[in-house]
């Protein structure tokens, strides 16, 4: 991250879905720079959101300013924009697995976006949308090869998950409505498209990827998928944001927000290095294909794990490193940090030999 920036106080930065995981991040970063920061929640009534949140906006001398906004209320996102020079378009669903109807994931994903953007026509400097690396491509990949920015995954083939539909249709969507406004209208856009976000929580907000943390810390599966996943920390996603919002040189891109890529075994390994002798069993074993393609007739789950067996997942993050000048950081740090705060904010029971931190010292 760049040093504090003082010339930042007077510029104010809307953050959309602010409890989000990665957006409470990028909430965090931007106060962390200096910025004025407004963000939007559904609720103020809920303390589970809001109260952490608001610890955030304490520290950094009161510069954080919560509103209530629904993505599937056009008319309240002219007010949650007013008088912002830059939006962090973050918030969108993401359940595990496929719902009944698609449209539940996709509607919400696609119109909240346009609501957003239509908000900030000819208002705000630049858009910052928080899109996937499965919009550009997660299943059903060619051999040994690495996936770029100039890459779109094809919504419809079949077995493709509603959420990978949901990212892929609301970020073109973007695109496409952007490249079409009027020169006195226009904002810059940019997108960051992360892979599998890991890394400590700042809210209590719940998520698929706190979810894998949860079970696999607590060894509550016989055991995991044997699936391959890019892996990106949660504070390089929030650092990628915030670069991207005003480095001239990424405006009008898609930047790939990605580590290497690891099988979920590989997590549970790592897991049991620094917590087996804390008194943890964390899953580590991998369960037979079979089993993952029988619980798939059963699982919405299990059958987007289902569509990864056997794929090898790269995707090139010269972007990442070379223009925001983000580099990924080591997997047992991003591993380490994020079962550590899972247990310290009571996601995860402490066991008797629990020892903290400081066990490793």
């Amino acid at each position: 991250m760049a040093s504090h920036d003082g010339n930042n106080g007077s510029t104010r930065v809307l953050v959309t879905g602010a409890s989000g995981y990665v957006a409470a991040h990028v909430v965090q970063q931007l106060l962390q720079e200096g910025y004025q920061v407004r963000g939007t929640v559904r609720s103020l009534k809920n303390p589970m959101k809001v109260d952490p949140l608001k610890k955030l906006g304490e520290a950094a001398d009161n510069r954080l300013e919560l509103v209530e906004a629904d993505l599937l209320n056009a008319e309240c996102w002219a007010d949650a924009v007013d008088g912002c020079d830059y939006v962090m378009h973050t918030a969108s669903p993401f359940p595990m697995g496929n719902p009944s109807d698609e449209n539940e994931i996709i509607r919400p994903a696609v119109d909240g976006t346009l609501n957003v953007l239509k908000a900030c026509t000819g208002k705000v400097k630049r858009v910052v949308l928080t899109s996937s690396v499965v919009a550009i491509g997660a299943v059903a990949l060619e051999p040994n090869k690495k996936l770029t920015e100039d890459d779109w995954l094809d919504e419809k083939k079949p077995g493709i998950p509603a959420y990978n539909k949901s990212k892929k249709l609301a970020e073109k969507a973007a695109w496409d409505y952007q490249a079409g406004l009027d020169d006195g209208q226009q904002f810059e856009l940019s997108v960051i498209n992360p892979a599998l976000v890991l890394g400590p929580p700042l809210t209590q907000q719940g998520g698929s990827s706190i979810e894998i943390m949860i079970r696999t810390l607590s060894g509550k599966d016989f055991g995991l998928p044997k699936v391959m996943l890019p892996i990106t920390d949660v504070r390089e996603v929030a650092s990628a944001h915030v670069v991207a919002m005003t480095l001239p040189e990424a405006a009008g891109h898609r930047h790939i927000i990605a580590g290497s890529s690891y099988y979920l075994s590989e997590i549970g390994v790592t897991l049991k290095e620094e917590f087996g002798p804390q008194g943890y069993k964390p899953t580590s074993r991998n369960v037979p294909n079979f089993l993952v393609i029988i619980g798939s007739w059963f699982s919405a789950e299990m059958k987007v794990f289902r569509a990864l067996l056997g794929k090898v997942v790269e995707f090139d993050n010269t972007r990442m490193r070379e223009v925001l000048k983000v580099e990924p950081r080591p997997l047992k740090e991003t591993v380490d940090d994020m079962a550590y705060s899972l247990i310290e904010s009571g996601k995860v029971e402490k066991t008797a030999k629990y020892k903290g931190r400081s066990s490793q010292l």
